[in-house]
Formats: structure tokens, sequence, C-alpha cells
């Protein structure tokens, strides 16, 4: 296996988290699909049909992905089930994606040395994601 890209399912608020990420990240959305331009959906309510189908975005060597789930499939619902790990270029750098996706939300562990060597923090962000920061000089893709 070569990487894990994570794939969010959001009540209708897609675009937005997708644009707050986007800024603390940068880069640019590799695809955008609503579903009004998707085969399928012309049967979809009007007030749905500017939602987000498919949407991805850069970070790193990996790819965040989202989609807006329609009303007529099961809601979201927050939880603690998952946590995008994210690992850093530099201590500066963890910092600034730090404070950025913890603006709004919460700052549950701040970025700090850790025992087993990585410069790390935790956060959920505005949206209910969660996030573990990690920078480390450690080559870990040979452990």
């Amino acid at each position: 296996m070569k990487f894990i890209n994570p794939y969010l399912n959001f009540n209708g608020n897609t675009e937005e988290v997708f644009n707050f990420y986007k800024s603390v990240f940068g880069g640019e959305f590799a695809m955008v699909m609503r579903f009004r331009d998707t085969q399928g959906c012309e049967d979809m309510p009007e007030e749905e049909k500017d939602g987000i189908m498919h949407i991805a975005l850069p970070v790193g060597s990996s790819v965040i992905m989202g989609t807006d789930v329609p009303k007529s499939m099961p809601q979201v619902t927050t939880g603690s089930s998952v946590s995008l790990c994210i690992h850093m270029d530099s201590r500066e750098e963890s910092d600034r994606v730090y404070k950025g996706l913890s603006e709004g939300g919460e700052a549950t562990m701040p970025m700090a040395d850790m025992f087993w060597g990585d410069y790390y923090g935790m956060l959920t962000d505005k949206f209910g994601i969660q996030w573990m920061i990690s920078f480390s000089t450690q080559d870990y893709s040979k452990m």
C-alpha cells in the first residue's frame, strides 16, 4: 500500500469545510463536482443539487476528499472514531497548521515535544474533525 486518502462526509457544509482547509493548507482543489453536474442526480431535490458530490484537496503527498450526504441518506453524526494524522516538514509549519485548524475548534493537546521524539499536538476543528499534527526528524518510512 502506498497511501491512504481520507474521505470526509458532511451534512451539507462540505464546501465551507474544504474552503477552510484550503485556507490552512493552501493549494488548489484537484476536483469539485456538484450533484447537479452528475449523471443520475436529476431527480434530487433542487435545494440539494448545488451540494458537493465530490471534492479533492491535495495536501502534501495525500489528498483530502469529501462529499455532502444527501438528506435521503443517513446523516452524519460527529464522532471520535477517526482522527487525521498529518506529518509536517517543520516545527514552524506544525505550529501554523495547528493554529489554523484549531481556530473556532478545540485545542485538546497543544503542540509540544513528546517522549517518543516528535513535536506533536491534537485538536478538534470547528467541524468536529479530529487532527493529530506531528513533526519528527525520524524517518518513519524505515521503521
